[in-house]
């Protein structure tokens, strides 16, 4: 093969750098692409906060390279014949997480926050092999999903504020939760303030009622039931009331871990903790009170039954969540 005059290599050369090769027209193709996804999902993101996504759309958009974006993806079913409330109230965690970003100044094109409903994307789940919903998962922007992508949701609940903290940890970007206006506290604290006024009041001469023991204690008694019970827990961690399995279609109110506890469980620890606390009452009754032996006898048989049933109640719970424990 004859050697090029110099002058005409060099303008080959000149060329072939200016057109960048092979590999450089691909990276450029690659740039187009990803432009492209970021702008189609910056204009989804500008309507609605949660994209709703099918099967085609996670494809394209969330699982086929290349990406320089995460995608927080939650799985769920929302449809009425599915029956699941704990979907729809994590739906409305998400989207209230996904508001905040929205219309903050954390809003980026680094990060985006998609919904795949089972009846829009049945073709997702099989291919994720997921059997459960809701499922919240981080897609990064470099490889594939690791173990800490997948939320807890078991453990944690799905207060925004709890997946907040997740998505923080999972792409370093921070989102203050901002909550829309919830009248119900005030107007509750103000119909008690009308309902003490309004007793004061009526009652202006006679302010024994605020001496009496018996309600006092009973408001008292109350309140420890519901701490004890772990309604600040449901407060913080915000777990949904129950679990129902989609394969059986059974309902779980306990939860079979001693880290979480679902709302309904709070509930029934509450009135076992309450049955017993009634038993403790009758049985001080039946040993303090003036009555007749015949009704204090009663009174003693229904307390010793009250604790004996509710408590062994209780301990039956205790034994389903700390399993191996010494029973």
């Amino acid at each position: 093969m004859a050697a090029l005059p110099v002058p005409l290599l060099a303008l080959v050369l000149l060329l072939l750098a200016g057109c960048g090769g092979p590999g450089a027209a691909g990276q450029r193709r690659k740039e187009m692409v990803l432009s492209e996804k970021v702008n189609q999902l910056m204009e989804w993101a500008s309507k609605r906060s949660v994209i709703r996504m099918n099967g085609d759309k996670f494809r394209r958009l969330v699982k086929a390279p290349p990406r320089n974006y995460s995608v927080v993806v939650m799985f769920t079913a929302l449809q009425p014949h599915r029956q699941c409330v704990v979907c729809k109230q994590a739906d409305e965690e998400y989207q209230i997480l996904a508001n905040s970003w929205r219309y903050s100044s954390a809003f980026t094109n680094k990060i985006f926050f998609a919904m795949v409903d089972f009846d829009e994307g049945s073709d997702v789940f099989q291919m994720l092999n997921m059997n459960s919903a809701p499922t919240f998962i981080n897609f990064p922007a470099k490889g594939k999903p690791k173990r800490g992508d997948t939320y807890e949701l078991q453990v944690r609940g799905f207060a925004a504020e709890q997946l907040a903290r997740w998505v923080a940890d999972r792409t370093d970007v921070h989102i203050r939760v901002i909550r829309p206006p919830n009248y119900a506290g005030p107007l509750m604290l103000g119909l008690l303030l009308a309902v003490i006024g309004g007793l004061v009041y009526l009652r202006g001469s006679n302010l024994d009622f605020l001496y009496n023991k018996t309600g006092w204690a009973f408001a008292a008694l109350c309140f420890v039931l519901a701490m004890t019970s772990g309604q600040m827990w449901n407060h913080i961690r915000g777990p949904p009331y129950a679990h129902k399995n989609p394969h059986t279609g059974q309902v779980n109110y306990i939860h079979g871990s001693s880290q979480a506890q679902f709302v309904a469980e709070t509930h029934i620890v509450l009135l076992f903790n309450g049955g017993v606390t009634l038993g403790m009452v009758l049985l001080h009754e039946a040993a303090t009170s003036d009555m007749d032996v015949g009704k204090r006898k009663i009174m003693c048989i229904a307390g010793i039954g009250l604790v004996v049933l509710f408590f062994s109640w209780l301990l039956s719970v205790f034994r389903s969540k700390y399993h191996g424990y010494p029973y």
